[in-house]
């Protein structure tokens, strides 16, 4: 299936908040602290992120920062919209990024590529003659409902449904990097700082991208099986559809979050895990918390742009 014409979709845009790294420390170091018996924030210059462990498409965060938030999860319940396939190469453009530019976040996978829904790992460098080698995409096989991970060829740059990306220029510069070890709070990394977010940023909308590394411990997530042909009409119908996995570190995980969900219905937090060891899939909380580590470098976004924002909004899904 084609992916649709990205110059017909509709695409708003907001200028993002871009609070000082100093600023996002502070906020960021007094909710770790409710939440995690270990913790640091700095501001460093960012590592070779093509190195391991996070293997991204190119080394940094740095060079016009941009979150770009597609479609969503109206796309997908009850029933599911299968027309609803978009293209990242032709789509980054149109919100200025084009060759050389990363492109990495969560979304749902391109069900055309393999006939079957899956999710998406974006990690990708848009470069010519064609993208690099590195998007995966995972999947629930149907014999056995065991997860299975893929790497994408360079060729495919499709997604479908929903997506949660951050894009810039790869290149290197200044990042918060955020450690974490132990949980003893309920909130998981990912939401701890969102929710600082939103508390300390009511009038203001802020939004991070980047990834983190569970570097030891277990987490929970889930990969969408094949698409429900019963509708998906409550929360219970959602959960009992999805398949869910305690899956192993290290996991590498890609996304974006922000403050609020604001008239733009925006998903708050979304990231999707990677790994060399066969699994991966969407990200919800560690479920080994006395010995779970994390390690994350993030950038805040200078733009937002919302694409094919769905009609009408759901009130559930978007965990």
């Amino acid at each position: 299936m084609a992916a649709l014409d990205s110059t017909k979709l509709k695409i708003d845009s907001r200028t993002l908040y871009r609070p000082p790294l100093e600023e996002l420390k502070t906020v960021f170091s007094e909710a770790l602290a409710t939440n995690f018996a270990e913790f640091s924030v700095e501001i460093v210059d960012s590592p070779d992120l093509k190195e391991k462990p996070f293997t991204l498409a190119a080394s940094g965060l740095g060079g016009k920062p941009t979150i770009l938030e597609v479609g969503g999860p109206s796309f997908l319940l009850p029933l599911v919209q299968r027309e609803k396939v978009y293209d990242i190469k032709t789509l980054a453009p149109l919100v200025g990024h084009g060759d050389k530019s990363l492109v990495i976040g969560a979304g749902g996978g391109p069900w055309p590529y393999i006939n079957s829904n899956c999710e998406l790992m974006t990690n990708v460098l848009l470069d010519k003659p064609e993208p690099s080698e590195s998007s995966r995409m995972s999947f629930v096989d149907k014999s056995n409902r065991a997860c299975v991970l893929q790497v994408l060829p360079a060729n495919e740059t499709r997604f479908a449904l929903l997506a949660n990306l951050f894009l810039s220029e790869g290149k290197p510069g200044k990042v918060l990097k955020v450690y974490a070890k132990k949980r003893t709070g309920e909130n998981d990394f990912i939401a701890t700082m969102q929710k600082a977010l939103a508390i300390r940023y009511t009038d203001k909308l802020v939004g991070l991208g980047g990834t983190f590394l569970i570097k030891e411990g277990k987490a929970k997530q889930h990969v969408m099986p094949d698409f429900s042909k019963t509708p998906l009409r409550t929360p219970a119908d959602l959960d009992d559809w999805l398949h869910f996995y305690d899956m192993s570190a290290p996991l590498i995980a890609v996304g974006t979050f922000v403050s609020a969900e604001t008239d733009l219905d925006l998903r708050v937090q979304h990231f999707h895990s990677f790994s060399h060891h066969g699994e991966g899939g969407h990200y919800h909380i560690d479920t080994t918390p006395d010995i779970v580590e994390y390690l994350g470098y993030f950038t805040p976004g200078e733009i937002l742009y919302r694409a094919d924002q769905p009609l009408s909004a759901t009130s559930f899904g978007k965990d």
